[in-house]
């Protein structure tokens, strides 16, 4: 006799429809569910889902872009002793230095009660890496110290102000607005400026420069919309225009007893305490 097996081959090809897919049973409930549901339901519940979606999308852009300004900045010209002063910022010895050609970084502990914690970060000085170096750490930049050579000051007012005048203009600085100490450094020095001339012909000639970039940015497109305009219009620029702390404070890298001293920071210590 000949077995039937059609019954045990329909059993067989059930089950495999039914093991690939699992979930049918439950897709098509859910379907006839929705089918039986009023449109205008529906529509709130896709609506509502729509909001979460962009809700969590808008936070997660934000929280991710969100960065922490820990950083204290020191910048400004080559040979204004900005290294040294990194050094007895840190570790309060003389170190001999050299021109630095790339950035040095390091925790800062600040003389406060909190304790505070920032990354001091000393970036080169020279004309061809300063941009390169102020754009990897200007968006964490919590404080900037801009470091200026009092000695011989008269001689680098035009390119100090120069570099000063980039660093407002910035739009990420001028946004996030950084306390900025301007540290008249070498003040052991007997020909050293004080900070208060530093500070009065420092605005003179940023003033100066603010009409000739104005002027050439209106030439180039006939506007100076997109650059941040320094100070206030129809003003002679003062520091005190701009939105950000501004405190121009005497110092000594080297300190009045030379090497073996200590150095003359304290100003720009207790600046520092205070952010």
């Amino acid at each position: 006799m000949e077995t039937d097996n059609t019954g045990g081959n329909m059993g067989e090809k059930e089950d495999m429809e039914m093991s690939e897919n699992p979930f049918e049973p439950f897709i098509e409930s859910l379907r006839q569910q929705l089918e039986d549901q009023d449109p205008v339901f529906l529509i709130a519940v896709i609506v509502a889902l729509a909001v979460v979606v962009i809700t969590c999308v808008f936070l997660k852009y934000f929280l991710s872009s969100k960065t922490v300004r820990s950083a204290v900045l020191l910048v400004g010209l080559c040979d204004a002793g900005k290294t040294l002063l990194f050094s007895r910022l840190l570790s309060g010895k003389f170190k001999r230095t050299q021109t630095s050609i790339t950035d040095s970084s390091a925790p800062y502990k600040a003389k406060n009660e909190r304790a505070s914690t920032w990354t001091l970060t000393d970036l080169p000085g020279h004309d061809s890496l300063r941009a390169q170096y102020l754009e990897k750490f200007k968006s964490s930049a919590r404080a900037i110290v801009f470091v200026v050579d009092s000695a011989i000051f008269q001689k680098e007012v035009r390119d100090v102000a120069e570099f000063l005048y980039i660093l407002l203009t910035d739009t990420v600085i001028s946004r996030n607005a950084p306390a900025l100490l301007v540290a008249c450094n070498k003040q052991d020095i007997t020909m050293a400026k004080s900070a208060k001339l530093i500070q009065q012909q420092l605005e003179k000639e940023m003033n100066t420069l603010r009409v000739t970039h104005s002027a050439a940015l209106s030439a180039q497109d006939g506007s100076v919309g997109g650059s941040v305009y320094l100070g206030k219009k129809g003003k002679d620029f003062e520091f005190s225009q701009l939105p950000l702390k501004v405190e121009f404070l005497e110092c000594s890298a080297r300190g009045s007893k030379g090497e073996e001293g200590d150095a003359d920071i304290d100003s720009l210590e207790k600046s520092l305490a205070k952010l």
